[in-house]
């Protein structure tokens, strides 16, 4: 199969041509952007092939690495690394032209062995999926590579062309053979827009301009990496100029910084939904093993007056884990704030002084939110105790199993309904600890049907289902809050749809002296 112009597309193809600008400034790129960020920085992250079923390492891989797809202002599925990709008749392979001024960080073009090989290594969130799903990657010549499906399936460059997982980003196969994944997660080299420099694990990473990158030059020389959990270190960090952008700020600390002259305030409704998760529902001696229980503790939230002490009031109130923008959502509204309800719902499940929870665990770094849900649970005699982790670590063992009592989740990944659910309620769900079989057999025939209003309407039948049967209680969707500095002229914060983080980073831009 041959990569076909735009004007003959086959009919009812996918086929997606560059939409995004090459043209390469003769500009030398000059300054030093810091950004001040929220969470540990995870030595992981610096490899595409571990990429979580969260948002939290696009941050660093759209700096140093690049995909085939990706998100970007144009689009979510934009064509990247590869100038252009199409759907064969038949939906049971896509084709993907490579560009050709694509290179790596050490000269070394972009081939098609090195997608294969990326794709054959990736270990990361939905990997199983994808691999069940992909029959054979096919190396056609060097700048054309297919991918063989066992059967059509509508998802795949959802999948494997947006932040749902990070399977499309490429690395060198060379470069990762000869140094190995743990070299390679010390000295990473990839093909985006920002050279690796160094690391402290945990602390920071300085990154530099790879003035050979295909899309354009950068306009900023030097982007540094700096994790300052602490909120209010952070908004200090932003007033005396030793951060440029800050991330995750709320209530007081944002309202500070807005009043600030010279800052700015910007949010964005991102594609996370924070939720709970009774982790120990699934076992009947458990009292959350009663719907009554996850009802009450849901009617227990006030998530308006939360919403204004923690988000300013940005965060969007939902009764669905899928955030309304998404591809095949089903707009469901919360459970009402109730706590009379809630309390009439604990006695009926026969707990009517109610019951030690144990540890409610949460997202980092969303703790002073815990602590207020904690409080809006023991309104009602559901007693927990907040237990703190640091990011990497949460999501680690929140993918291992091992988190017990109530997790208070955030996904951030892209993609639709369906990556949201593969997730949290399929049998091989990163984060699912129990699965229900109607949930799975809806799943998986949802998955196969080429027909868009049939996949919408099974998508949209396992969304209530999951919503009836109480399985998570969704609070809302993120209203993420950041501040930039005086010296930002373009901070690239809101040029990709939903996305928390800046990007595409070669856009951020330093003001003019």
């Amino acid at each position: 199969m041959r990569s076909r112009p735009l004007a003959a597309a086959w009919p009812l193809l996918a086929l997606c041509v560059l939409l995004t600008s090459t043209t390469v400034t003769d500009a030398t790129p000059e300054g030093q952007v810091t950004y001040a960020f929220h969470v540990t920085l995870a030595p992981r992250w610096l490899d595409p092939g571990e990429t979580e079923s969260a948002i939290t390492p696009f941050k660093v891989l759209y700096a140093i690495h690049d995909a085939l797809v990706k998100p970007m202002p144009t689009g979510q599925t934009t064509p990247s690394l590869a100038e252009s990709w199409a759907m064969a008749p038949d939906g049971l392979s896509y084709t993907f032209v490579l560009r050709q001024k694509a290179k790596f960080h050490n000269g070394d073009p972009v081939t098609s062995e090195d997608v294969k090989f990326s794709f054959d290594r990736y270990k990361g969130g939905a990997a199983k999926l994808l691999k069940d799903k992909v029959k054979d990657v096919q190396v056609v010549d060097s700048r054309r590579v297919r991918f063989v499906l066992r059967e059509p399936w509508p998802d795949f460059m959802t999948f494997y062309g947006t932040t749902a997982t990070g399977a499309g980003w490429i690395v060198p196969k060379k470069y990762v053979e000869k140094v190995g994944d743990e070299g390679f997660k010390k000295a990473p080299i990839g093909a985006g827009p920002y050279k690796f420099v160094s690391s402290t694990p945990g602390v920071e990473i300085v990154v530099e301009a790879f003035e050979g990158y295909w899309r354009k030059v950068p306009s900023v020389k030097r982007l540094v990496f700096k994790s300052v959990p602490d909120e209010t270190t952070r908004a200090a960090a932003l007033k005396r100029g030793d951060a440029d952008v800050v991330y995750f700020l709320g209530g007081p600390v944002a309202e500070d910084i807005r009043r600030t002259p010279g800052l700015k305030l910007t949010a964005v409704r991102t594609n996370a939904v924070i939720f709970l998760d009774f982790t120990e529902q699934w076992d009947p001696k458990s009292p959350w093993h009663d719907r009554r229980v996850r009802l009450a503790a849901s009617h227990a939230i006030d998530r308006k007056t939360l919403n204004e002490a923690e988000q300013l009031g940005f965060a969007g109130i939902t009764g669905n884990i899928v955030p309304r923008h998404m591809e095949f959502a089903l707009p469901i509204e919360p459970h009402t704030y109730d706590p009379k309800r809630a309390k009439q719902l604990l006695v009926e499940a026969g707990y009517p002084n109610g019951f030690d929870a144990g540890d409610i665990t949460p997202n980092p770094p969303y703790f002073s939110m815990a602590e207020a849900i904690s409080g809006n649970l023991a309104a009602i005699g559901i007693r927990t105790r907040v237990r703190t982790m640091e990011r990497a670590a949460f999501l680690a063992t929140w993918a291992e199993k091992k988190l017990r009592g109530v997790v208070m989740g955030v996904l951030g990944a892209g993609g639709n309904a369906a990556t949201r659910v593969e997730s949290l309620a399929t049998k091989e769900g990163r984060y699912a600890y129990g699965v229900l079989p109607e949930v799975e057999d809806l799943f998986q025939r949802q998955a196969k049907e080429i027909d868009r209003k049939k996949r919408e309407e099974m998508l949209h039948q396992i969304q209530k289902i999951i919503s009836d049967k109480v399985i998570f209680v969704p609070i809302w969707e993120n209203g993420f809050i950041r501040g930039v500095g005086a010296r930002v002229e373009e901070p690239a914060l809101t040029l990709i749809p939903a996305y928390p983080y800046s990007a595409p980073y070669e856009e951020v831009r330093l003001k003019r002296k």
